[in-house]
């Protein structure tokens, strides 16, 4: 009797933990998610651009719309919470400045909901929230970039080219061996081949790699705000199950250093004492979780631009050299990260524009790419454009990607290889975009992928 009491009573403690857990949720998405859900979806009536980005179905599907509304009120718009810019020249220079810090989860909430964020936020890292480079600034921002470029080097990330080419051949060679004529390019290839380069460089087995691209998947939406219950939902439980992963990665690696580019991003901590734990765990994950999910993007924005557009796809047949280039106008017609956002450190005077200290400017990337004034014919896709790589996909100024190079390089390698491959691959159906705001890109890309090319011996 004694001990069928004590399990009962277990249960009955395990239930209450599970109902406490819920409610400390519930009281963390109303803070951070929905109170801002409420408020845009009284803005989408009113027409509020900001509000419309965040909660219009019609606007997540396509938000030029909202760009031109955005352009053609000034360089700066004041929206009712936030000001936006689409503006190139404004842009480049906010990403640029001193008086501007990026944005920390939950700092530009109203006190009442900060307050409850700071009591409710759980122990898993968050991109958004500090030690990740996204959310500091120096001197924090400077010692940890240092480490992170001390290890990828030029050179580091030219031998990682050698790599990718062998990747892309190898997943081709698996598709051709399958002998399957339509896929979802997505799932096939376009996720694996950014999973398999960033694992193979940071020391993750390939029995892991799975596990990786379902965390990234279910975290993909925590740059967002106004989520969903649901997509909160997942996204806590994907970055607590990475956080989870990386902490026993790290100690493994710690235990069993390999040829690979995170056990010299951990030895060099360790000896000089630049990371902490938490530190070190947090830049390791972005650059980890950054490696893969915005090239699995470009790649499948950069397939579907290429099937829409057999005029752009014959140049690069007829011309190669310009693959680089392409990879360029790729990014800047269909950036894998739509938006970023500078916080006012002091009352600053922008575009004839006062603005108060903690006011948020949301720089829309993705609008600043199809800046009339910079770019002739924004919105028409040519590969060789003279000044494509003018574009701001990969931020600017001390937050500038510190992966531009490989995801330029993954891109143009992976790209050019497939359709060398199967020169006569076509569209099988739509896709369906990611249902997230600031990340965009392909869940799904069916294809017909065609009788693949002869390669030669």
């Amino acid at each position: 009797m004694h001990r069928h009491s004590n399990n009962t009573l277990g249960a009955l403690m395990s239930v209450l933990d599970q109902v406490k857990d819920e409610a400390r949720s519930r009281v963390r998405w109303v803070a951070m998610h929905g109170f801002i859900r409420f408020i845009a979806k009284r803005g989408v009536k009113i027409n509020d651009p900001q509000a419309k980005l965040i909660a219009d179905p019609a606007t997540r599907e396509d938000p030029k719309p909202v760009y031109k509304q955005i352009r053609d009120n000034g360089t700066l718009f004041d929206s009712r919470v936030v000001s936006l810019t689409v503006d190139h020249r404004v842009v480049f220079d906010l990403l640029r400045s001193d008086d501007f810090r990026t944005v920390i989860q939950g700092a530009n909430l109203p006190a009442p909901l900060r307050a409850i964020e700071k009591r409710t936020r759980t122990s898993a890292l968050h991109p958004l929230a500090p030690p990740s480079l996204l959310s500091v600034e120096p001197p924090s921002h400077t010692r940890y970039r240092k480490v992170v470029s001390s290890v990828f080097t030029v050179r580091a990330v030219n031998q990682m080219r050698d790599r990718l080419q062998v990747t892309a051949d190898q997943l081709l060679d698996e598709l051709v061996a399958s002998g399957v004529g339509t896929v979802d390019i997505v799932d096939a290839y376009c996720a694996k081949l950014p999973v398999a380069v960033i694992s193979d460089i940071l020391g993750v087995p390939p029995e892991d790699r799975d596990r990786i691209l379902k965390f990234g998947e279910l975290a993909a939406p925590s740059l967002d705000f106004g989520l969903t219950w649901t997509q909160f939902r997942l996204v806590e439980k994907g970055l607590q199950g990475f956080d989870e992963w990386l902490a026993d990665h790290i100690e493994f690696l710690r235990a069993n250093p390999g040829d690979n580019l995170m056990s010299e991003l951990i030895a060099s901590s360790d000896d000089g004492v630049f990371l902490d734990d938490r530190e070190l765990r947090a830049t390791a994950g972005l650059v980890l979780a950054a490696g893969f999910e915005t090239t699995v993007n470009l790649l499948g924005s950069g397939i579907n631009l290429l099937i829409n557009n057999p005029d752009q796809l014959a140049r690069l047949f007829e011309d190669p050299s310009l693959w680089s280039n392409a990879v360029d106008e790729m990014l800047r017609l269909e950036s894998p990260v739509q938006m970023t956002a500078r916080v006012a450190k002091h009352p600053v005077e922008v575009e004839g524009h006062s603005l108060a200290t903690g006011r948020t400017v949301v720089c829309v990337l993705a609008g600043a790419n199809r800046d009339p004034k910079v770019f002739d014919d924004p919105d028409t896709f040519d590969v060789g454009r003279p000044n494509a790589n003018k574009h701001l996909s990969f931020s600017g100024g001390r937050h500038f990607c510190l992966g531009a190079a490989l995801a330029r390089a993954e891109s143009e390698v992976g790209l050019r290889t497939l359709f060398e491959r199967f020169p006569d691959l076509s569209s099988a159906g739509a896709g369906v975009k990611r249902d997230t705001r600031v990340l965009r890109g392909f869940l799904t890309l069916p294809v017909h992928l065609g009788e693949p090319a002869t390669i030669d011996a």
